[in-house]
């Protein structure tokens, strides 16, 4: 690049610069413009050889995400030094103990939550999402800035799309609606969950997104108009009593729009709500904002009927993230239904900033009482819980953040008239688990109204709740089908933990007794076996079952008789494999005692065994069975040392006949991430391109993952292999496993 173009990059830069220090100014204490100062030139510095994938500098997006922090946030220096500095560890060789030595402790713990994972060895894209997703939020659960600030970060990003590869394009734009516009909503920046959706759109459905915009445009004037007529005489009525304020008329968001065509399966000439009238109260007091807002919808209502069941007092009752407003919808003098919002200017202002806002004024006293207040506290101990809570897998995790955190809310009353908000479909014993785990594993039922309910009742809104104990209930494994909130879960799957252990202790008690009792000592081989003969997964399950009396210790008197049997039958076995050699040695006498698979069916009795399914090529060996004559099974089986390791006195040498003609069951399980036609591909795969007959197939999804285990014919090792490479190259495909059965 030549010097005239570089002079020009370095005074953009310095104008950007300026303008972020000027939108800061207000809030500037002594020593803030030093430290901006500071981080800037650390982050020109750091980025100086980097381009964006429009070829501008790198610099323009630390600055640019900076910038959204000040102007759209309302953050402060902290966050604007950590936006400046937020990619120069991950990009850069600048190290955090660095950023820590040079900025602090604080400012070191908000870029190490930014800072993606990079040592995650699972490549399935979700799963490292979810890993960085969850790193994010474990800093959250300390400073709520970083989330702000990577929710600015995205933002940027999403703005700036255009110039991305098509295939990363539709990544980021669908981590986007998933997890960052429902984050943002949630926090309360609605303005920029409204352009997160509409940017979404845009680069998923792009014909659609311009159709809408184009339409919107088409229909601004009469729109314009329209608001200019309604509003007239509203505006006439609160200038005679004396207020002062502002009237907004605001079109819906495109991504609103279309999510109403869908779900209405209506045309965007059927939407008569494409708009909302805003009115913004200044100059009022704290305490005299209700009352002021209930007057004015008392004057709107003198000129425009209103909808009884469209009527929201989210003051009286904020949302969760804080949010206040008073919405109405009254029916225009043109027989169109608008949607009228009342609100005072510090609720525009923590409606349209969210967090940073309710802080802001939380400081200044201009706020709530504690018990009014808390909603944006109680969600954050809510993702402390979930946290602390956490054991399930980070995919599992990311679902139930996402359905508890994002869901609509549910107002509740306890029997004494305290407020209690839950998620959309939260349970009685959801409700049971939120006052106390204790009062949750105890629930037997609840009082709804003073109406008997049982405990999977799911809540509405205005509900008073009584939980109903007895010290004999214990949590059931049934109980986690119909409860929402994490709390409850974790806390249900806790429980139920504990009493299992109790069950395996009680039960391995149970079972040395009466192993004792005949004469067997026990020992892990001995556990091994019982487990075999009742056909559990692991000892642990064995002994829970005896504990539960789902087995009775009478039973083991079948490994009594076998145990005996296999004393007496020791010295058979040995004779048995030494007769099976001979004939081998008779057939084969080149090959001495080696089996070949595939030839000596017809002259000795030998089967595949299914807990392996052996194919050609697969190392194996024969095992002699008391009543089934040889198992072939795989070196690799899973039963492979147990039968090698207490019965080496019965296994043979075995091995593939070089000419092989049949198919051979094997179990494939495939994984990835889903979507449209992937299943298609894959059959196709199988079926058409490799002339492979299928036997079964079973897939699943969950959330953006999916899982299928399928059966299929093969030849042999090398036709498996080949089945499985070419499986593993469908788009979409992360895993291709062979799996005993």
């Amino acid at each position: 690049m030549n010097e005239i173009a570089l002079e020009q990059e370095r005074k953009e830069i310095l104008k950007r610069y300026r303008k972020l220090l000027r939108l800061a100014k207000p809030f500037l204490k002594d020593g803030d413009a030093k430290i901006i100062k500071k981080a800037f030139n650390l982050s020109v510095e750091a980025h100086k050889d980097m381009r964006r994938k429009s070829g501008e500098p790198y610099i323009y997006h630390p600055l640019a995400v900076a910038q959204i922090c000040v102007e759209e946030i309302g953050l402060g220096t902290t966050a604007i030094v950590a936006a400046l500095l937020h990619d120069v560890v991950e990009d850069t060789h600048i190290s955090l103990a660095e950023i820590e030595k040079q900025f602090g402790s604080k400012i070191a713990k908000i870029i190490d939550g930014l800072t993606k994972i990079s040592n995650i060895t699972d490549s399935n894209s979700v799963s490292v999402q979810a890993e960085n997703f969850r790193k994010v939020l474990l800093t959250l659960a300390e400073d709520v800035r970083v989330i702000l600030i990577k929710i600015a970060d995205r933002l940027h990003n999403m703005r700036t799309l255009a110039d991305m590869p098509r295939n990363k394009q539709l990544k980021i734009a669908y981590e986007t609606s998933y997890l960052y516009a429902p984050l943002a909503h949630r926090l309360g920046l609605y303005t920029i969950k409204s352009e997160l959706e509409d940017l979404y759109l845009k680069y998923t459905e792009t014909e659609v997104y311009e159709e809408i915009a184009r339409k919107l445009q088409a229909t601004k004037a009469a729109r314009e108009k329209f608001i200019k007529d309604f509003t007239a005489p509203i505006e006439k009525a609160l200038q005679e009593e004396g207020f002062h304020f502002v009237i907004k008329g605001r079109p819906k968001s495109i991504h609103s729009i279309y999510t109403k065509m869908k779900k209405q399966q209506i045309p965007f000439e059927k939407i008569y709500d494409l708009f909302a009238i805003r009115i913004i109260l200044d100059d009022v007091p704290f305490e005299e904002e209700k009352a002021a807002c209930w007057k004015v919808y008392s004057i709107i209502t003198d000129y425009y009927r209103p909808s009884p069941e469209r009527l929201r007092d989210w003051i009286s009752t904020p949302r969760a993230n804080g949010y206040e407003s008073l919405h109405t919808t009254v029916m225009s003098t043109t027989g169109q239904w608008v949607e009228v919002q009342i609100r005072t200017r510090r609720m525009d202002d923590i409606a349209e900033k969210g967090y940073a806002a309710h802080w802001k004024y939380k400081e200044t006293g201009a706020t709530k009482t504690q018990s009014q207040e808390s909603g944006l506290e109680i969600w954050l101990n809510k993702v402390r819980d979930m946290l602390e809570n956490q054991d399930t897998s980070t995919i599992e995790f990311l679902d139930e953040f996402r359905s508890n955190l994002f869901s609509d809310e549910v107002f509740v009353f306890t029997p004494k008239g305290d407020l209690k908000v839950l998620p959309q479909g939260a349970t009685a014993l959801d409700f049971a688990f939120e006052i106390h785990s204790e009062v949750g594993n105890k629930c037997i039922g609840a009082k709804i109204n003073n109406k008997l309910v049982p405990i999977s009742y799911k809540l509405q809104n205005g509900d008073q709740i009584e939980i109903l104990t007895s010290s004999k209930q214990t949590p059931s494994e049934d109980w986690l089908r119909f409860v929402v909130t994490s709390k409850a879960k974790s806390k249900i799957r806790e429980a139920l933990r504990d009493e299992k252990r109790q069950f395996i202790k009680k039960g391995k008690e149970i079972v040395d007794k009466k192993l004792h009792q005949f004469g067997i000592e026990p020992n892990d081989n001995v556990y091994n076996d019982i487990r075999a003969l009742f056909n559990d997964k692991s000892v642990a399950d064995l002994f829970y079952r005896f504990g539960k009396e789902y087995i009775q210790a009478s039973e083991l008197k079948k490994y009594k008789e076998i145990v005996q049997k296999r004393r007496n039958s020791t010295r058979e076995n040995i004779k048995d494999v030494k007769s099976f050699e001979k004939v081998i040695q008779k057939i084969h006498p080149d090959q001495k005692d080696v089996l070949l698979i595939g030839e000596d069916m017809d002259k000795i009795d030998y089967k595949l065994a299914t807990c392996c399914n052996p194919i050609p090529g697969d190392d194996v060996f024969g095992f002699v069975t008391i009543n089934e004559g040889i198992k072939i099974h795989r070196t690799n089986c899973p039963n492979a040392t147990e039968l090698m390791s207490h019965y080496g006195h019965r296994i043979l040498k075995a091995q593939w006949a070089s000419k092989m003609e049949e198919s051979y069951m094997v179990g494939l399980r495939i994984t990835g991430t889903d979507r449209v036609g992937i299943i298609n591909d894959v059959t196709k795969i199988i079926s058409n391109e490799l002339k492979v007959n299928m036997r079964s197939m079973a897939f699943d999804t969950i959330e953006n993952v999916f899982e299928g285990n399928c059966t299929v014919l093969v030849h042999d090792t090398r036709h498996l292999n080949l089945l499985i490479e070419k499986l593993k190259g469908v788009p979409g495909v992360e895993q291709v496993v062979r799996y005993d059965s």
